[in-house]
């Protein structure tokens, strides 16, 4: 076994306000949870519970927040709107792919961010789309 071999599969994470159950796929090319709600090129998946939290509180609509274990269908890559430019080394573990997202599971005992905290990171959002930055769809 090489040194980088992983004896446990990583366990993946999706939050949004969309209703799902296990077996759904999650596909790129569906309005954006985010921005301007352009069709998505690509599906995120992140691996810790923290990023899939502030996924699924930030998530348009009024359904709510949800956050699902998912697994990838095909390859993934670091997300360039959190990683690179914002917090080299990806210490959020999140990604991107092209393929869809396999839902397996539903946490449901996880627990949102402070009204405070939930609060100052939509007002941060909100000056970031006045400043017309956008998630990179590269």
């Amino acid at each position: 076994m090489s040194d980088g071999a992983r004896l446990f599969p990583q366990r993946f994470y999706h939050g949004t306000r969309a209703d799902l159950k296990p077996g759904d796929l999650i596909l790129p090319g569906y309005p954006s949870n985010y921005g301007s709600r352009k069709a998505a090129a690509y599906v995120y998946l992140t691996g810790t519970l923290e990023a899939a939290t502030w996924g699924a509180e930030l998530a348009t609509g009024e359904a709510r927040g949800r956050i699902y274990v998912v697994e990838p269908t095909g390859p993934i890559a670091d997300d360039p709107n959190l990683t690179d430019r914002k917090f080299p080394g990806n210490p959020t573990q999140s990604y991107r792919s092209r393929d869809a997202l396999r839902v397996t599971g539903e946490i449901l005992d996880w627990q949102g961010h402070s009204p405070e905290a939930l609060s100052a990171m939509k007002a941060h959002l909100d000056r970031l789309k006045s400043l017309g930055i956008e998630a990179i769809e590269d």
